[in-house]
């Protein structure tokens, strides 16, 4: 009886659903392919980190899987559905660079308005709503800059606003887009440890990250891109120097 019941547990962890499956997934821009025909599973309760070099798709990537771009061929599933029903369950941090800091708006607004998708458009944030965001705010330590103009801050705060905004949605998957690049090291401290606890509460964290150095040191897992995928897996086995050469040679040319 024991054996059979081992042998069910086991079973069931091998039928998992992933978080997000992407199968045979192509991305063009004009007539140009951003991305070509990646296959890619992402574990559950993983940091996982996105590399590879400049043009590679890997912002594309992110941005196919919430339907942000346009996909030429090939599916993407949120837990075994498509994104726009699972929606809830998907968090963004967008790269800060894409942002309009000049938008008349403070902290406090910008971490509400991630508690817009569980309100519904038509109920406007109450009391309750307000302290949630504000408890967000106090996660990423900036409690004190809650009605400061999201254009007064510096680059490290405005990013730890998006990290509130992320968290206040309660997902399940978090998709970042470059969160540390240029970033002081008390907002990457304060973003590493944040994301080491969601981790630890089974979150899955997706993030698109620049540094190799650190790779190996913040990360379970690695997709390695050049707009086809190289490799992916876990990091011990997958983040080596031959597949770092074969991700960061030219980019491949590919007809389409």
């Amino acid at each position: 009886m024991m054996e059979q019941k081992s042998e069910k547990r086991n079973l069931s962890e091998d039928d998992k659903i992933s978080p997000i499956r992407i199968r045979n997934l192509s991305v063009t821009y004009r007539t140009e392919p951003a991305l070509w025909n990646v296959d890619v599973d992402f574990p559950e309760g993983k940091m996982i980190a996105i590399v590879g070099p400049n043009g590679a798709g890997k912002s594309t990537l992110i941005k196919a899987i919430m339907g942000l771009v346009p996909i030429t061929a090939g599916k993407v599933s949120v837990y075994d559905k498509s994104y726009s029903k699972q929606r809830s369950k998907v968090a963004y941090v967008p790269q800060r660079g894409s942002v309009d800091w000049d938008f008349p708006t403070d902290a406090l607004d910008v971490v509400e308005m991630g508690l817009y998708g569980k309100l519904g458009w038509l109920r406007r944030p109450n009391s309750q709503t307000r302290q949630k965001a504000r408890e967000c705010l106090a996660q990423v330590g900036l409690e004190d800059y809650a009605d400061r103009q999201i254009g007064q801050l510096s680059g490290g705060q405005q990013q730890r606003v998006f990290v509130a905004r992320a968290l206040a949605q309660d997902p399940q998957i978090y998709l970042m887009d470059e969160p540390l690049n240029g970033v002081d090291a008390v907002t990457e401290d304060t973003i590493l440890s944040i994301l080491e606890n969601l981790k630890k509460e089974g979150k899955t964290i997706v993030m698109v990250h620049h540094d190799l150095q650190t790779v190996d040191k913040y990360f379970d897992w690695v997709v390695m891109l050049n707009r086809s995928l190289v490799a992916t897996g876990p990091i011990k086995q997958v983040f080596t120097k031959d597949n770092l050469d074969r991700t960061y040679q030219e980019s491949p040319r590919m007809s389409i």
